[in-house]
């Protein structure tokens, strides 16, 4: 039994590195530079290592003498998901407002941490099927007096909803991602006299995790060139 216990972390070290390994090994380089623990150059090194390790083992390495690598690892499990965002900003990234008319956000489009909807006598859809996640978690504020508020999400997210309807519907499907580093998004607001939905649009998948991480991997190189 010791035995087994002494080769367990070896056997997990050689495992191949997945997207979501790397894309959790860049958020913890990040949040270590945010803090000042990491100079602009060595983070962008560490992250040029992330992307090229094949290993858990190899990623590993560029975290070893930060904090966050000597406490507890978060697992891939739907109970992870917190039940409400954390640390987002009050104010929205984008708004969309209907009053007697409509509002559409969809296609390609980068989705901010915050979206706020308001449809009076109107409908809006903010469509994030297609979208380009930048951030773990969003949150879609949606507002509907006598108007329906539509959002749309690529099946591999996770989905949660907190509100209501006075007179009118609030409904939210509940998605639990089997990715732990995969988006996770919000649906908050109230429906009087009208409604608001969420639910997944079919046959729709994120597949910009990994362009996360070179996003991030660019930006640090051109933070650092411009020094």
């Amino acid at each position: 039994m010791d035995l087994q216990k002494q080769t367990a972390p070896a056997a997990a070290a050689e495992l191949r590195a997945s997207d979501a390994d790397r894309d959790r090994i860049a958020d913890i380089l990040r949040e270590a530079l945010a803090e000042g623990r990491l100079t602009a150059e060595e983070h962008s090194e560490r992250v040029e290592g992330v992307l090229a390790a094949k290993t858990v083992g190899e990623l590993e390495v560029f975290i070893k003498d930060l904090p966050a690598a000597h406490g507890p690892r978060p697992a891939a499990s739907y109970g992870l998901i917190p039940s409400r965002p954390a640390n987002l900003p009050t104010d929205p990234d984008d708004t969309a407002v209907a009053i007697f008319s409509s509002a559409v956000r969809k296609g390609r489009w980068r989705a901010g941490r915050r979206i706020h909807a308001y449809a009076i006598f109107g409908s809006v859809e903010i469509d994030l099927s297609e979208a380009l996640f930048e951030y773990q978690q969003v949150v879609v504020k949606a507002v509907a007096v006598f108007g329906s508020v539509e959002v749309r999400v690529p099946e591999n997210v996770s989905l949660r909803g907190t509100g209501g309807g006075v007179l009118g519907s609030f409904e939210v499907d509940t998605l639990d991602a089997e990715d732990a580093a995969a988006p996770v998004v919000y649906v908050d607001g109230w429906a009087v006299l009208g409604s608001i939905e969420a639910r997944p649009r079919r046959g729709k998948l994120v597949t910009d995790i990994l362009d996360r991480v070179h996003a991030k991997v660019e930006k640090s190189l051109r933070k650092h060139l411009n020094h």
